[in-house]
């Protein structure tokens, strides 16, 4: 299979990223794909818990339950497994957890707003979660089903999954799952955000996507081609004053848009 496109122009990324969206049976145009986009199409897709390097499996535990003892009086929603990876992940704490979005043009985004990267090439990674939720263990995809969902939920996962030990034990079936996070802040909303998970928190997903070619994509745009789309969201208000709403997003917006071309 070819599983990596290198497109040439704006109109055929909009043909590679919208491409398999149509779903007969709705008669509507409903992509069942997870989005991620990278300024360096070289990025493996590593969790920051791996990249932490050492002992990261053991030590998963120990910051992720001072996470919780030092940001309860902040954070006291629901005490659970999936609320607190998902909160930890969001505000930037080592986690197993990598970032997806639904929307194409948010990973277009995120592809091409490094500006010191428009020398390099970008890549959107398409993945079809429905798809790889059907690899699922027979207990998890049956939560699916009797749900009618085909992306889990906080809630649906606090009484599937219920610590880091079930989870673990799951590595044996070597499983990738999506779930959406609580809506905390708008920047999850704004974002259309997700996350992902490995059972086994030593695999990086690129791995696990690499025994199964059939579900994904890896669409290159290439660094010629960056300033274009990059011009083109801008003016689709496809932004960080949008996308992390708030002072910094503003700052980061500004910065961006007024740096020179080079």
């Amino acid at each position: 299979m070819n599983n990596e496109i290198r497109v040439e122009s704006w109109n055929q990324l909009q043909e590679e990223l919208f491409a398999d969206s149509w779903s007969e049976r709705l008669g509507r145009f409903r992509s069942r794909n997870a989005f991620r986009g990278l300024s360096d199409a070289g990025y493996p897709l590593l969790t920051t818990l791996i990249r932490m390097g050492g002992d990261f499996v053991t030590v998963e535990r120990h910051i992720l339950r001072n996470f919780k003892k030092y940001a309860h009086r902040n954070v006291v929603e629901r005490d659970s497994l999936w609320h607190w990876l998902s909160v930890a992940q969001h505000f930037g704490l080592p986690t197993r957890l990598l970032d997806w979005t639904y929307s194409p043009l948010v990973a277009m985004h995120f592809a091409t707003a490094n500006i010191e990267k428009f020398s390099t090439d970008g890549v959107i990674w398409a993945v079809n979660y429905v798809q790889a939720h059907q690899l699922l263990p027979t207990a998890l995809g049956n939560r699916l089903a009797q749900e009618g969902a085909n992306v889990f939920t906080v809630e649906m996962l606090d009484q599937a999954v219920t610590s880091l030990d079930v989870l673990d034990a799951l590595a044996q079936d070597d499983s990738l799952l999506f779930f959406e996070p609580p809506s905390m802040e708008d920047r999850i909303v704004n974002q259309f955000a997700f996350f992902s998970i490995m059972s086994d928190p030593r695999r990086g997903v690129d791995a696990w996507l690499a025994r199964h070619p059939e579900i994904w994509r890896k669409i290159i745009i290439p660094a010629e081609l960056k300033w274009e789309v990059r011009d083109k969201l801008d003016q689709s208000n496809i932004t960080e004053r949008v996308l992390f709403p708030g002072l910094d997003g503003l700052s980061k917006w500004l910065t961006r848009h007024y740096s020179p071309k080079r």
